[in-house]
């Protein structure tokens, strides 16, 4: 496609040539002679004449078809040029507004009178999200660096994921790996509690993830260590030190890390570690895009939840290098007779009010059937949020789920549960883990039934406390006016 700018300032001119050239024949039209003689000499079409005249343009070859780019820089005359542009037959024309706008918008619909397609563009606009990314590109890069050099002398590196790792923790795990140039032998993944989710073994399987289980004696033998997906206050105390800390996760207090990196509005620890990778220009082998983009996809629920523009350019990013056949044959058949079961048990002590499902699942050998069951019962038409409670080797653990848009499912649970057992999460989703006991001694020795009405109880009582805390501010104002 053929463009034309009428242009007179030379840093916009090389600016624009160079974004376009790739897509555009252009052409520019200048007042300077010796702009025009600087311009050719660096191969750039340039030709001088009046902007303010029609010849100037039909001596151009314009056409309707044409993309005209006039530069708005503050001087009187523009109108004039709009006019010799719109009488010589163009009729795609934009105003590129290259510094501070100083038209009014008297001004503006004068210009859009002579042609009524006229469009407005800011070159500031234009060039501040390409600049954004470069410089937080340069700042992820620098910290990459850094603890990469900090990385660089130590003979063992512990790579520690959560208990029972799940597709983010594994695929983070193997590319931090990447990022520290290591081996598995000089770089070991491990979690204290094993994989034991049948589609996680199966990635794991697939693409060849060995996960060691240790334990929190054996943190002291490493000369440095990693947490992805996790912070070392899950550990309740065990970690002596973290050297790095790489999450998606709200921030949690009580440790120290000599770096971090935790963004809690991206939808996967994954989406970080790409920017990581792709900072430092690193290899992604196909093996780690797989995992990584499984990870993405499954932490996102495939960007149903907590999901931003990152997340997306991640995806973009590491589809073309990821095998698409081995994530489906890792993605499997999710619904088990065993998960079915648990769903079965929950809806046999389920109570639904006010759109919030609580349900108790008994005691269970595995943590992983309690989120499943409240991932599964929020499908449930009329329920926005989803409680499912369990116990597992004595811990009470409460997994809460809700439709994102409505209130903080963390906030509930660290307001209700914070004070006897850990507890945390996103506005769509949340954890609290309980000694049982502690449970116990607060709620009293409840029956399965009763434990999903009085969670339940405690769920509206949030849910009418926020929105009564709410209301309280729009009333003042309705009172004030």
């Amino acid at each position: 496609m053929r463009a034309l700018a009428v242009c007179q300032d030379e840093l916009v001119i090389r600016t624009l040539h160079q974004v376009l050239s790739g897509t555009f024949d252009i052409e520019f039209l200048v007042e300077s002679r010796p702009l025009a003689r600087r311009l050719v000499d660096d191969q750039i079409a340039a030709t001088v004449a009046d902007p303010k005249k029609v010849d100037s343009y039909l001596r151009a070859d314009l056409s309707p078809s044409t993309c005209v780019i006039v530069e708005d820089n503050g001087k009187r005359g523009l109108k004039r040029v709009v006019t010799a542009i719109r009488d010589a037959g163009g009729s795609l024309v934009y105003i590129l507004h290259a510094g501070t706008r100083v038209s009014s918008q008297k001004n503006h619909d004068e210009l859009n009178a002579i042609v009524p397609e006229l469009m407005h563009l800011d070159l500031a606009e234009l060039l501040k999200g390409p600049l954004n990314a470069e410089l937080d590109r340069a700042l992820t890069r620098a910290r990459v660096q850094q603890y990469q050099r900090y990385f660089a002398d130590a003979d063992r590196v512990l790579i520690l994921l959560h208990n029972d790792p799940d597709p983010d923790a594994l695929a983070a795990g193997l590319a931090l790996r990447n990022l520290l140039r290591r081996t598995r032998t000089t770089a070991i993944l491990a979690t204290m509690q094993g994989i034991t989710r049948p589609e996680n073994l199966r990635m794991a399987d697939l693409l060849d993830i060995h996960v060691e289980t240790i334990t929190a004696e054996e943190f002291a033998s490493f000369d440095r260590i990693a947490t992805v997906d996790v912070q070392p206050h899950y550990f309740h105390g065990l970690l002596p030190r973290v050297d790095l800390v790489i999450d998606h996760h709200p921030e949690q207090t009580g440790y120290t890390a000599v770096f971090k990196d935790i963004r809690a509005d991206f939808g996967s620890t994954c989406t970080i570690l790409t920017e990581h990778l792709r900072a430092v220009d690193v290899n992604i082998s196909e093996r780690t895009a797989t995992a990584m983009l499984y990870a993405i996809k499954s932490d996102t629920l495939f960007f149903a939840r907590n999901t931003n523009r990152s997340d997306l350019e991640a995806f973009t990013f590491l589809y073309p290098l990821a095998d698409a056949a081995l994530i489906r044959k890792m993605e499997g058949a999710e619904i088990t007779l065993e998960r079915l079961e648990h769903v079965t048990r929950a809806l046999a002590t389920s109570r639904l009010k006010q759109q919030v499902l609580s349900a108790f699942v008994g005691e269970t050998s595995r943590e992983d059937f309690i989120p499943y069951t409240a991932d599964f019962l929020l499908q449930v038409e009329g329920v926005k949020w989803t409680i499912v409670s369990g116990i597992v080797g004595g811990q009470m653990i409460i997994s809460v789920r809700n439709l994102g848009y409505s209130r903080n499912a963390g906030e509930f649970v660290k307001t209700c549960f914070g004070d006897i057992g850990s507890a945390g999460g996103h506005r769509a989703m949340a954890k609290a883990v309980v000694p049982a006991d502690r449970f116990r001694h607060k709620f009293g020795d409840l029956s399965g039934i009763g434990i999903a009405a009085r969670i339940g109880e405690l769920a509206e009582q949030f849910l009418a406390d926020v929105a009564g805390a709410d209301k309280k501010p729009a009333e003042k104002a309705a009172a004030k006016s």
